[in-house]
């Protein structure tokens, strides 16, 4: 019997399925009220009621990938297609069939539930009705004017088997003309720009609006997703009576301003379109004026900077040290790589942006554990990243990770990464797409409140994806990698009425429950 299932359906009261829609209502057990009476912490369990409802109806969608002709965007765009057509390939010894690994949505499983003793799970995909990968139409623009095909060959990512198969099916497709600022990249990236929007910041705004609009309509799409997947920007400066707030953002774009980046300016196009924007870059495209925009008209954002490889397992290690009481006090990131990413990155103002979002990604494991570290303490913390052109697109990591053992030990680990560094990021990319979709179908209503909503416009559900994660005004940054796929995971089980999972297995720890189980397995 497998305990792998594709459809399920929840039996309960508080549970209603209807051909548009699925409706729960669940009792949120929130974090205690905590108060301090004569210096003891005082906690009093909070009960929230809740109301979802989601749209069951799974919409026509299109994402439009800023960089489309990068190596990350055409590697996705070359994977869908494979995947699509079913196309197998040749590596050697062995034959390669299409897939989706590395792709949360598409191939990692959530438990739910139990029978006959045995844990049974679904595939995440299957959690809620979400996007099928191969149904994405995708477009975008780029500064080189290289068709998708001529991209993927100058990507020399995928086996050479598989580009002969799709370069046909690839060259008609060509990315816009791009929105393009040298002030913004290194000084190396001027050599690709052959492809680039003609005028003013406002003229450039005005045409990727036009440009959306276009897509939408010739593909007949119920929605557009926005996907910045292009060079990493340097930091914009963040002034006041210029960025700080929406109007004086558009302002600031009529007036043809310097330091408006051109990430900001496709979020604002998308922002007006009503496109969800999703920051796949380091850069603070989020500036403060852009964020009311986007939570004024209620139309989702989320950055910053795809989370693939290093970043990823670097949250886990430390989640595991600091949980564990181990103290780390070091931490030395080195990488080089050979594509433009890494061309770019050469930079130093483009390569400040990559170093901070590196670098944040342990801050609230160590917030956690004041017993390890006092206040202010912080581990050291150095990211390098060299551009080393025979590399190509397959990225070296090597980290290094000394802390502070039992009685003034040490112990250091050091673990060295190769991998294509586009093969983690596409399906990171992917991933983006379909959750911030389905998110958007999601609304919530509480005792307090007469109407439904929808969630935050800023989707702090995509952190497990993200490096820098954006969240709300006030609320904790979280890094720690499964508390973040946690969150997703339990926010998408109340939408069907059930409750997170808790690991607790009360019923497979009590003697009768044992006797139970055996008696079960027994028959």
């Amino acid at each position: 019997m497998t305990n792998l299932y594709r459809d399920f359906k929840v039996k309960s009261p508080d549970v209603e399925y209807t051909k548009d829609e699925i409706r729960a209502s669940y009792n949120y057990q929130a974090a205690p009220k905590a108060t301090t009476n004569n210096g003891t912490l005082i906690l009093e369990p909070q009960t929230v009621h809740y109301e979802f409802v989601t749209a069951a109806r799974v919409p026509k969608l299109g994402c439009l990938i800023v960089g489309w002709g990068g190596n990350n965007g055409s590697t996705l765009t070359a994977s869908i297609l494979a995947n699509k057509e079913g196309l197998s390939w040749h590596k050697r010894s062995k034959v390669i069939h299409s897939n989706y690994y590395g792709s949360m949505t598409q191939s990692s499983t959530i438990r739910i539930g139990e029978m006959s003793g045995k844990d049974v799970y679904i595939p995440f995909c299957n959690i809620l009705p979400m996007v099928n990968p191969n149904d994405i139409v995708l477009g975008g623009w780029d500064i080189s004017s290289m068709n998708l095909a001529e991209a993927m060959h100058r990507a020399d990512v995928l086996e050479t088997d598989l580009q002969r198969q799709l370069e046909s099916k690839l060259k008609g497709l060509r990315p816009m003309p791009a929105c393009f600022d040298p002030n913004f990249v290194a000084s190396n990236q001027g050599a690709r720009a052959d492809n680039v929007i003609q005028g003013t910041k406002s003229e450039a705004l005005e045409q990727l609006r036009k440009d959306i609009r276009r897509f939408k309509q010739e593909n007949h799409l119920d929605k557009v997703i926005v996907l910045w997947s292009a060079n990493t920007e340097r930091y914009a400066d963040r002034i006041q009576g210029m960025n700080d707030t929406a109007e004086n953002l558009m302002k600031t774009i009529k007036e043809n301003h310097p330091e408006v980046a051109p990430s900001t300016i496709y979020a604002v196009a998308s922002v007006l379109e009503g496109c969800t924007f999703i920051n796949g870059s380091p850069q603070n495209t989020f500036v403060p004026g852009l964020v009311q925009m986007a939570q004024e008209a209620n139309v989702f954002i989320g950055g910053d900077d795809f989370k693939t490889g290093q970043t990823k397992f670097k949250s886990v290690l430390v989640d595991f040290l600091v949980t564990a009481g181990i103290k780390p006090v070091a931490i030395t990131s080195y990488n080089h790589l050979g594509n433009n990413d890494g061309l770019n990155l050469s930079a130093p103002k483009q390569f400040r942006s990559k170093e901070i979002s590196k670098s944040n990604v342990v801050d609230d494991m160590v917030e956690s554990n004041r017993l390890l570290y006092k206040p202010g303490e912080h581990p050291d913390h150095t990211v390098v990243i060299k551009y080393v052109p025979s590399v190509g697109d397959s990225k070296r990591a090597l980290d290094e990770y000394v802390s502070e053992i039992f009685m003034g030990g040490t112990n250091t680990i050091a673990v060295h990464n190769t991998c294509e560094d586009s093969l983690l990021a596409a399906p990171v990319m992917l991933d983006l797409v379909i959750l911030a979709e389905m998110i958007e179908r999601i609304k919530f209503k509480r005792d307090d409140m007469e109407d439904f909503q929808p969630l935050s416009a800023i989707m702090a559900l995509l952190s497990y994806l993200l490096k820098a994660p954006l969240v709300p005004e006030g609320t904790p940054v979280i890094n720690a990698l499964f508390r973040q796929r946690a969150a997703l995971e339990n926010i998408f089980r109340a939408c069907v009425g059930l409750q997170p999972e808790n690991h607790m297995l009360l019923e497979q720890k009590t003697h009768n429950a044992m006797v139970h189980k055996r008696k079960l397995m027994t028959v």
